[in-house]
Parts: structure tokens; C-alpha cells; sequence
């Protein structure tokens, strides 16, 4: 036999060794929002369990019960134990039962932060010895409970945000100015906290500047994706909500306080109520004020989120999507939804803030229409490019190519499964 085969063997026999001690290993993710979640964050945390069960790991998740993003634990959660333990395709599931406000403020989302931390620090004490720990933000908490096990079994930390809730809270006015007593040391603690983690990764490159000036800790770029065969407009059929034959102008998401709620509603008066029909689709603490604004214009309809198998059928059926953030958010959110907007082949209609990742990526992709204010020139672009038929198709054909290439669920999480391997291996 020659020399380099038995060479080759005795390699082969050390990475199937390698291979079994790394999959022995066990991976405990924390964070509030879980399935059956099945958007937002809880739908990308679900995502990563589940990858890395099906990629042979022992994965157990600590979160709350399911709330979002109607802000109300549905009825068959009501009735379990204050601390639950489930098991969910594979993946081992605590949960601690948090309060959840009906119409959260920010001094009630403070207490709803507690009680998420305080419940689950009992189930720290209920799950087998981590060697990875992976802390979902927001909450800054969830850093919190990673740090607690990586000190008690000296487990690797790796923190993933998803949003700066303390920034975000700060700059949309939910909470005093950045500038008072009370944020300077919520962003001292913040820092401390991040300073813990062997590696951080945030979702977009904006948020990857921003956490540059908050850690010097290892960073990591860890994007959402778009799965491309549940959003397809080639599989998907017309939604019972998108039925009118009028332009249909639809919003798909969270009904929070991230959104410019305001120019929605001038946008809404400025269409025209003939020829359009503006559909907001979602839930969340804004719901109420909004669907009392709207409630005397006959061309905008309301109507409760749908299910996660309908979603692809909406927003396919949609003829341009909408999303008006607030321009004073800045690199500390990457609104996920506009991944699903442009894979769903239609332009969108964005308003921002103009050094935004998300006037990067639709002027790169030539995926949509971006202005930094609302004018009068927004309703007027907008009935140009419907009027544009070769335009209008190129746009939506762009849109969804883009993401396609970029956001590839498969790509993103095999890369991260990668890192994760990288991590274990070094610690």
C-alpha cells in the first residue's frame, strides 16, 4: 500500500473523530422570541435551532412564551405551567412564562423585560452543561443569562443582535433621551455586558459600524435570509385579503412604534382612492390608533397577521409593497420583512432614513423606489412606475434576484454552522 494512502487513512480517521467529539457538544440559544412565533425574530431564532439540530448538535432553547406580535400569550399557553418544557422538531425548549402588557409602553415593556430574566433564570438550572451559549438580542438580558453560564461552565458566549433595543428605544422616542441619567448607564451596562461575549454578530452592515463603537469583541456579519420556496411567486396563488381590482398597495409586518405611522396616513390621503386600494396587514402596539385613523377611509383596509403558509400567497398578490420607517432609526434595526417584500418579485416603496442599509440594498438591486422624506413626488413615482409596465417588471425581477443571491437561507445558515463548528473547536 503505498505511503500517502495510509497518510490519507490515519486524516480520515481524525476528521471522523473531530466530527463526533464537535457534534457531541451541547448549544443552548436564549432569547424571548421562539416558535410558534413564525415571524420577526422569533422566526430566525426557530431557524438556527433547527439548523443546528438537523446538523446533528444538541440544541436546547430558553425563552418566554409565544406573544408576538400581538402582544398577548395565545390561549393554549395560558393554561401551561409557569416554567414549561417542550421538545420541538428536535430542538429541547424552557420557557418561562413572562408578563406580557396589552398595550406596551416603555416602562411596561421594562417590566416585561424583567420577568423574562427573572423566569428564566431558574431554567439556567434546568438544562444540561452548554459549551456554546448564543444570547439573542434584544433583550440585552439575554447577554445577561449566556454570561451567567459561560462563568458557571465556562462556556463559549457568542451574542447575535438582531436589534439595538436600547438605541432603537432612545431614537423613537419610547423611552427618556439618550442623553438622561437613566440611558447613560442602561449603554455603560450594555457595554459591559457585550465586552463578555467571545464573538458578537448583528444583521446588517450599518449595525456592524455601530457595533464597532459599542465592543471590541470579535464581530461576526450573520444576515437574515429569505427562504426562496416558501416566498415564490411562481407556487403562490392569489389571498382572499388581495382579491380587489384596484392596485394593491400592501404592508405586511409589525404595527409598532419603528414605523412612520404619520406618513402612512398622508400617503393614505394623497393616493388616489379610485385606483388604489391600501391594505396594512399585522398586529402590534400601534394596531389600535391605527385602525381608528383609518377607519374613515373606505380604500385602506386592516386586517389580523396571517399565517406563516399564507404569507408567500399575500405577498405575492400584493402590486407594490410599503414600509415607512421613522428617519431618525438609524443603524440599529434592518427591518427583516424587506427581505420577503423583494422576493416576492414586486417593487417596494420605501421611505427612510437616508444613510440606511435599506437605500443601500434597493438602490444596489434596483429593487424598489427609496426617498428619505414624504412629498407629493412619492405618490407621483409611484403612479409612474405602475403606469411603466417594462419598468415595474424589471424592478420586481430585480428585487427578487437580489435577495436571492444575498440572503439565500441555505448559504447563510450553513455559513453560520461553520462558525459554530470554528468556535467549539478553538474553545
Amino acid at each position: 500500500m503505498p505511503k500517502n494512502a495510509c497518510v490519507t487513512d490515519v486524516e480520515q480517521l481524525i476528521s471522523k473523530k473531530l466530527k463526533k467529539e464537535l457534534l457531541s457538544k451541547k448549544i443552548t440559544i436564549i432569547g424571548i422570541n421562539y416558535y410558534p412565533e413564525d415571524s420577526a425574530i422569533g422566526l430566525y431564532t426557530t431557524q438556527k435551532a433547527e439548523h443546528l439540530a438537523n446538523n446533528g448538535y444538541d440544541v436546547t432553547v430558553i425563552t418566554g412564551f409565544p406573544y408576538y406580535p400581538q402582544w398577548e400569550i395565545p390561549k393554549e399557553y395560558k393554561s401551561k405551567p409557569y416554567l414549561l418544557k417542550e421538545t420541538i422538531n428536535g430542538v429541547n425548549v424552557f420557557r418561562s412564562r413572562q408578563y406580557v402588557p396589552a398595550k406596551p409602553t416603555f416602562f411596561k415593556r421594562i417590566l416585561h423585560l424583567s420577568s423574562f430574566t427573572f423566569g428564566n433564570f431558574f431554567n439556567l438550572f434546568r438544562i444540561s452543561k452548554p459549551d456554546l451559549v448564543i444570547s439573542i438580542v434584544p433583550f440585552t438580558t439575554s447577554i445577561l443569562l449566556g454570561w451567567f453560564l459561560k462563568l458557571s461552565h465556562k462556556s463559549t458566549l457568542w451574542v447575535h443582535i438582531q436589534d439595538f433595543e436600547l438605541d432603537a428605544a432612545s431614537q423613537t422616542g419610547l423611552g427618556a433621551s439618550s442623553t438622561t441619567t437613566f440611558f447613560k448607564i442602561l449603554f455603560k451596562a450594555e457595554k459591559i455586558l457585550l465586552s463578555r461575549a467571545s464573538l458578537i454578530s448583528t444583521i446588517s452592515n450599518s449595525m456592524m459600524r455601530t457595533l464597532h463603537q459599542k465592543s471590541c469583541s470579535e464581530t461576526y456579519f450573520l444576515p437574515n435570509w429569505i427562504d426562496e420556496n416558501k416566498i415564490n411567486p411562481k407556487t403562490s396563488k392569489r389571498h382572499q385579503l388581495l382579491g380587489t381590482k384596484k392596485i394593491k398597495i400592501l404592508y405586511s409586518g409589525n404595527i409598532g412604534e419603528k414605523q412612520d405611522w404619520d406618513i402612512f396616513m398622508a400617503f393614505c390621503r394623497d393616493i388616489d382612492a379610485s385606483k388604489n386600494q391600501i391594505i396594512a396587514v399585522g398586529d402590534g402596539a400601534k394596531k389600535d390608533w391605527l385602525t381608528e385613523e383609518i377607519s374613515a377611509l373606505d380604500h385602506v383596509a386592516y386586517h389580523s397577521p396571517v399565517p406563516y403558509e399564507e404569507l408567500s400567497d399575500l405577498l405575492c398578490s400584493a402590486d407594490l409593497h410599503i414600509l415607512f420607517q421613522k428617519t431618525d432609526v438609524l443603524d440599529t434595526v434592518m427591518p427583516s420583512k424587506i427581505l420577503g417584500m423583494m422576493a416576492s418579485g414586486i417593487p417596494s416603496l420605501v421611505i427612510g432614513n437616508k444613510d440606511s442599509e435599506i437605500k443601500k440594498i434597493l438602490e444596489t438591486s434596483n429593487g424598489g423606489l427609496f426617498f428619505s422624506n414624504y412629498s407629493s413626488e412619492v405618490v407621483y413615482d409611484v403612479k409612474k412606475l405602475i403606469e411603466s409596465t417594462s419598468r415595474y417588471e424589471k424592478m420586481g425581477k430585480d428585487a427578487r434576484e437580489y435577495v436571492l443571491s444575498n440572503f439565500s437561507k441555505e448559504k447563510i445558515l450553513n455559513k453560520m454552522t461553520k462558525k459554530v463548528r470554528d468556535l467549539l473547536y478553538h474553545n
